[in-house]
């Protein structure tokens, strides 16, 4: 079976904690690598997105690679500013699947530009699709409203209502919609009032083999926490919907009401570039809330050394006001780390309260400063949690997942291999 992945707006080998780089970009890499593991030949298809990919292929894995395609200026570009490039992305698709003979089983796109040209590649080869949204434009826009977030008025209505349309158009034509979690069902029934019946829900996985318990003192010291000091961790992009804010007015009531907590912890921001204008904006902050003694900004980091940061810190935070699923949680589980999280869609699916770690009600920064103050206080506790957490994420292994997949993949295929007309 050979299945062909668009990732059109990322790059999956892309550095995360960046701009549109995160659980997605984990997601593609790690499932396009476990399904060439079982025999499947998977190409990747994303847009060149500085000038050393231009025509670039690489071999990401055992029968996987990832091919850079044009779709704009190599630089990178806002998701809207993406949109008008899309035609020059399918033809350029189009060609290198034509001029190379290749045929294809599976069109598995991700995100709403890339389900745009898996619509119009259906439609020249008579491949099924697989879609995967990651998050929703609906649900975006619901959130935003409630908070009256500042991006929201920076993202123009007509751009808004574009990827809206195409989302809808996608869930009309693709043949299976890939849901992570049954929050995310509902809401594409509930929002878009997609077909029912093309619904699977499938989590994301986890790579339990290098997500995996260690050496606590030891991954303490590579990190570099004093002895005295315990670390709690944020991990992500840096973006408003990411609850930033909310954990900043927590560590505020901490200082205030439980001072001798305050005073021997360190929060890591890990994600974004220590020099982008969003980090300095979150410097200035917490140097006016008085939180520079605790919180420090490391910048995104290398794939290979966040295990060392699970491992290193009592909780994994997450006051996210949106999360389609959160896979950095369910790497922090696999670590054994407990997560103290916003229950809002997949977390609220894939934290379980007082089994992996703890719920808080979104934007409730007194309730995330009780649970902080509460879990640091609990070393046995904490314990216990990570201890659940690792048997929980173990469900969630890749190889598993990849299965999962793969049985989908096949109700789509019965009929004999559809090659690509000259």
């Amino acid at each position: 079976m050979r299945v062909a992945i668009i990732s059109l707006h990322t790059s999956p080998i892309a550095p995360l904690g960046g701009k549109k780089t995160g659980g997605m970009n984990v997601y593609v890499r790690e499932i396009s690598r476990f399904l060439g593991r079982t025999g499947l030949h998977v190409d990747i298809f994303t847009r060149e997105d500085t000038p050393t990919n231009v025509g670039k292929q690489v071999n990401i894995d055992e029968n996987t690679r990832l091919i850079y395609l044009p779709a704009g200026p190599p630089q990178y570009l806002d998701t809207g500013a993406i949109y008008p490039y899309l035609t020059t992305f399918q033809d350029a698709m189009f060609q290198f699947i034509t001029q190379n003979h290749l045929c294809y089983d599976i069109l598995f796109s991700h995100y709403w530009l890339s389900g745009w040209v898996a619509l119009q590649l259906k439609d020249k080869f008579q491949i099924p699709i697989v879609q995967m949204f990651h998050t929703l434009g609906r649900m975006k826009d619901r959130i935003a409203e409630e908070e009256q977030l500042e991006h929201q008025a920076i993202i123009p209505l007509k751009e808004r209502n574009i990827r809206v349309a195409v989302e809808s158009k996608i869930m009309q034509h693709a043949d299976i919609l890939l849901a992570a979690t049954p929050a995310e069902r509902i809401q594409l029934l509930w929002l878009y009032r997609a077909d029912r019946r093309k619904i699977h829900i499938i989590p994301p996985g986890v790579d339990t083999e290098h997500f995996s318990p260690k050496n606590r003192q030891k991954a303490r010291q590579i990190v570099g926490i004093p002895h005295d000091k315990k670390l709690l961790l944020f991990v992500g992009r840096i973006e408003p919907l990411k609850g930033i804010h909310t954990l900043f007015d927590a560590f505020v009531l901490l200082k205030q009401n439980y001072p001798a907590d305050a005073e021997k912890i360190i929060l890591h921001v890990v994600g974004g570039d220590v020099q982008e204008e969003a980090i300095e904006q979150l410097k200035q902050q917490s140097h006016s809330l008085n939180l520079q003694d605790i919180i420090q900004f490391v910048g995104a980091q290398p794939h290979d050394k966040l295990p060392n940061y699970y491992n290193a810190a009592e909780a994994l935070i997450m006051p996210s006001d949106y999360e389609s699923f959160g896979m950095v949680a369910l790497e922090a589980m696999a670590c054994g780390t407990p997560v103290i999280a916003s229950q809002v869609g997949g977390l609220a699916f894939l934290i379980q309260d007082e089994l992996t770690g703890r719920h808080v009600p979104v934007r409730d920064p007194i309730a995330l400063a009780n649970a902080i103050h509460t879990l640091l206080n609990a070393p046995e506790q904490r314990e216990k949690l990570g201890q659940q957490a690792r048997n929980v994420a173990l469900n969630y292994a890749w190889p598993i997942i990849a299965q999962k997949l793969i049985a989908i993949f096949k109700t789509l295929t019965n009929t004999p291999l559809l090659c690509c007309k000259d």
